[in-house]
This record gives C-alpha cells, sequence and structure tokens, in this order.
C-alpha cells in the first residue's frame, strides 16, 4: 500500500476531501520520521514500535579482493510487530493454507 492509496482510503471510508486525507498522510509519517530521528520510540498500539538502534562499528571484508575493512557505526530504525498484528496476519495465512 502507498501514501496515495492510503489517502484514497480516507477519502473513502472518512469523508475527508481528497487534498485533506494527503495532508494528513503526509503529516502522520512526518510526525513519525521526527520523531525517529530525535530518537524516540513510536509505540502505535495494535500495530507495533518503531525505535531508533545505533550500531557499532563492526569488521568487513571487501567480498571481490578480501581485504577486511571495517563498516561505520551507524543508526537503523527497527520495527517490532504487536503480538495482535503478528496473531491477525497468522489468522489470514491460516485461512489461506486451509480454505472452508
Amino acid at each position: 500500500m502507498t501514501k496515495a492509496e492510503l489517502a484514497d482510503l480516507l477519502f473513502e471510508r472518512v469523508g475527508l476531501n481528497k487534498r485533506e486525507a494527503k495532508d494528513m498522510v503526509e503529516t502522520f509519517f512526518e510526525e513519525i520520521r521526527d520523531a525517529l530521528e530525535r530518537g524516540d520510540m513510536v509505540k502505535l498500539s495494535g500495530f507495533g514500535n518503531f525505535q531508533v538502534r545505533n550500531k557499532p562499528q563492526r569488521p568487513g571484508r571487501n567480498p571481490k579482493t578480501g581485504e577486511e575493512i571495517p563498516i561505520a557505526a551507524r543508526r537503523v530504525v527497527t520495527f517490532h510487530a504487536s503480538q495482535k498484528l503478528k496473531s491477525m496476519v497468522e489468522q489470514v495465512a491460516l485461512r489461506e493454507q486451509n480454505p472452508s
């Protein structure tokens, strides 16, 4: 699903005009992005958590030459799905495997 598709769903289901729906989707993602840039965890109840982790420098290897090179420390965004989301996805998978 794209941001445009999400905005279309808001337009259809909530009754916002297309501009308001697009702005709402953009604002939602901007707020999540801003929180993560600050290093804050983003908790979406029933969906999951986004958080920034610091990965330390580690040894790596150039695949062409075999030469050892350091991989720089960096910040990465991780997502952990809530138990509710995991259960819902699993139920769909089970229904697809065992259609009634």
